[in-house]
């Protein structure tokens, strides 16, 4: 559902006139770089998820991509907080996208001027409103994820993102309702736009930095809850197989939160339904990010709304 206003370049304009030429570098190349945030509803009003955190990796990734980016991270969170107040959001996901618009054709792209925008809408859930309970199929994709001196999987690319929609295509195209991509050496990486963690006999593996993952920032979230719920967590190469065999999966990322796998490759996982530690790592996320719980690790920026008279 498309909101009101949408942030371009430092002014706020109606997303009707929020367009590119069709000359725009990003559009040819796919030299951008974006984050997908969600902002959440509280008893205290909308509050942003793990911002400061977003914003930095959207420096990040711009860096590693050798983009320009014309504004401080100050000014794109002050940014995207005023952008949810203008639209009177209580809840959305969030888009800030930085990218190289209309200028020279050519690979090379650094003489074309960086555009930035941010825009909010309203999204549920990104796997389907049942996911987080019932949790989703998927299937080990055909495609692999990028070997490390092809691209760099740590920064959050728009073109990289062709190899997840292969992936996700694949999969839908399937009947399952997502896909899991192994790294360049046949190890368990992610899935298209998750991060994903396995459980056997009550530890929890997750793939390293060496898979050709990004490093999400709901997976930083899930590994400190999994930490303090009294998990032991264990970074290692994951063999396909152990997908067959493991007591729980679950996915993590913005768009999909925390979201229970109960069958790979048609072979249900574990008891083909959410399990017990899925269950508490989703019960402390849910509860931090509505408020029902104290913010203790400093993770909600709130929105301030307009009061009458202001």
């Amino acid at each position: 559902m498309p909101a009101e206003w949408i942030w371009k370049n430092g002014e706020f304009i109606p997303w009707a006139d929020a367009t590119v030429h069709v000359t725009a570098h990003a559009l040819h190349y796919g030299s951008s770089v974006f984050e997908g945030i969600r902002a959440y509803a509280t008893p205290q009003g909308p509050a942003v998820f793990r911002l400061d955190a977003h914003t930095r990796r959207l420096m990040h990734s711009a860096k590693i991509a050798r983009i320009e980016v014309p504004f401080s991270e100050d000014e794109i969170n002050n940014a995207v907080i005023e952008t949810i107040r203008r639209n009177g959001h209580e809840a959305c996901y969030v888009r800030p996208l930085v990218f190289r618009g209309a200028g020279q054709l050519g690979v090379e792209g650094r003489k074309c001027p960086t555009d930035v925008i941010i825009l909010t809408m309203e999204w549920g859930r990104y796997l389907g409103s049942e996911a987080i309970e019932n949790g989703v199929d998927v299937q080990v994709s055909s495609w692999r994820r990028i070997a490390p001196d092809t691209f760099a999987s740590m920064a959050k690319i728009g073109g990289q993102y062709v190899n997840s929609q292969f992936i996700s295509m694949e999969a839908h195209d399937n009947g399952f309702n997502e896909g899991i991509a192994l790294d360049y050496g046949g190890y368990v990486s992610e899935g298209a736009g998750e991060n994903i963690f396995v459980v056997m006999d009550g530890v929890v593996y997750t793939p390293g930095h060496g898979s050709s993952i990004l490093l999400g920032i709901t997976r930083d979230c899930v590994l400190k809850l999994l930490r303090d719920l009294g998990y032991e967590v264990v970074f290692q190469q994951i063999p396909r197989e152990m997908l067959y065999i493991a007591d729980e999966i679950f996915f993590t990322g913005t768009a999909a939160e925390i979201t229970p796998i109960r069958s790979v490759d048609r072979i249900k996982v574990g008891e083909g339904k959410r399990g017990p530690v899925t269950t508490a790592v989703q019960e402390e996320f849910f509860a931090l990010t509505s408020g029902q719980k104290p913010d203790r690790y400093g993770w909600l920026t709130y929105v301030k709304q307009t009061e009458p008279g202001d």
